[in-house]
């Protein structure tokens, strides 16, 4: 926590000036205190208060008063609060194993309707990038506002053999790099390698890994996630699909030249019930590594779901924002609570019998 007004911390001698003054007026009302013939008379007529009693009022009171004082500094908290700035890199999974039907239609459409679905729902303000990825990673949109753009990429989307989940990442830290100059590209040597990180180090761009399998070609995510943590950049992943087994079925615009399903006489992908394992251990090194999260979608309501939360949790910056209103409130509340409690407890005779 900061303080904007700091010279205003002055004002919480205004406490230990009001304790002074208590015990001077107390003092001198002791040396004017009368003479009279029978204490009992007098303690019979004041109220019966018992030391918590007086004690508790005053203790309010007094708090009430440090928390307004401290109101007057301006105090600001150091929050973790979402990036306008950010960049945002998608990077789908288009191997042949998206053509399982276990979700209908099938993989594929379900989860380029939810990417559009996602693109559709930001405010227009925030770069969305699109990486493609199966036995290679391709960059199809760099980061762009450009909605109409990303929207016809996803919709172009086809499969093709292998699953490169490790060079899906490295090909987003270099779209990132291309934007942000505080990211290197992944050819650039760091040194010692990637340092140890804390939610205050994250850059404001965010990688996006959507996989309903396990890695098969190129480098492992594992390695992939570490030159992403020695940058700065959180991934998150998420694992699609089921493991029930279901036929492969992709209509002819989602089969690639290099799909599996490409002989196909019909012009559809076509087979029986086989779908690889989702890596779920190594995504979620991944996403440890880098400070992410990984979630687990097993139909298109909870791909849309995880995609729609996922605003919530990326492109986080450290902001300073201001919290003099909340002293002011805690100190109002207590400063009234403590001469409340002082009035009633301190009511006289007549007006505790009225009261019952």
């Amino acid at each position: 926590m900061s303080l904007s007004w700091p010279w205003a911390l002055a004002a919480l001698l205004v406490v230990p000036v009001l304790l002074l003054a208590r015990w001077w007026a107390n003092k001198r009302r002791k040396r004017a205190a009368l003479r009279v013939s029978s204490v009992a008379l007098i303690r019979a007529a004041l109220p019966g208060r018992s030391q918590w009693r007086r004690r508790i009022p005053v203790i309010l009171f007094l708090t009430g008063l440090l928390a307004l004082a401290g109101a007057l500094t301006r105090p600001q908290a150091s929050l973790a609060v979402p990036s306008t700035e950010s960049t945002i890199m998608l990077a789908i999974d288009v191997s042949g194993s998206m053509c399982a039907t276990d979700v209908a239609p099938n993989r594929l459409t379900a989860a380029t309707e939810a990417a559009k679905k996602f693109v559709e729902d930001q405010d227009g303000r925030t770069p969305i990038g699109l990486v493609a990825f199966s036995g290679i990673a391709a960059l199809l949109v760099p980061p762009t506002t450009d909605q109409q753009a990303l929207l016809k990429a996803i919709d172009g989307l086809t499969t093709a053999r292998g699953t490169a989940i490790g060079q899906a990442i490295l090909t987003a830290i270099d779209a990132v790099a291309e934007v942000n100059p505080d990211v290197p590209a992944t050819g650039v040597d760091l040194g010692d390698g990637p340092p140890g990180t804390t939610v205050t180090d994250y850059e404001p761009d965010t990688i996006v890994v959507l996989t309903d399998g396990a890695n098969t070609r190129g480098v492992d995510p594992v390695t992939a996630a570490e030159q992403a943590a020695a940058r700065r950049l959180r991934v998150f992943t998420i694992g699609f699909g089921t493991t029930n087994p279901s036929q492969m079925v992709c209509t002819p615009e989602q089969v690639g030249s290099g799909s599996p399903m490409r002989g196909d006489p019909q012009g559809f992908g076509g087979g029986g019930g086989r779908n690889p394992q989702i890596d779920e251990e190594a995504l979620t090194q991944v996403a440890d590594l880098t400070g992410g999260r990984y979630f687990q979608a097993e139909d298109s309501e909870q791909l849309s779901d995880v995609l729609g939360d996922l605003p919530s949790e990326i492109g986080l910056r450290r902001e300073d924002v201001e919290i003099t209103a909340w002293f002011v409130l805690a100190g109002t509340l207590l400063v009234f609570a403590g001469l409340g409690l002082s009035l009633w407890w301190n009511r006289g005779p007549a007006v505790r019998r009225r009261s019952l």
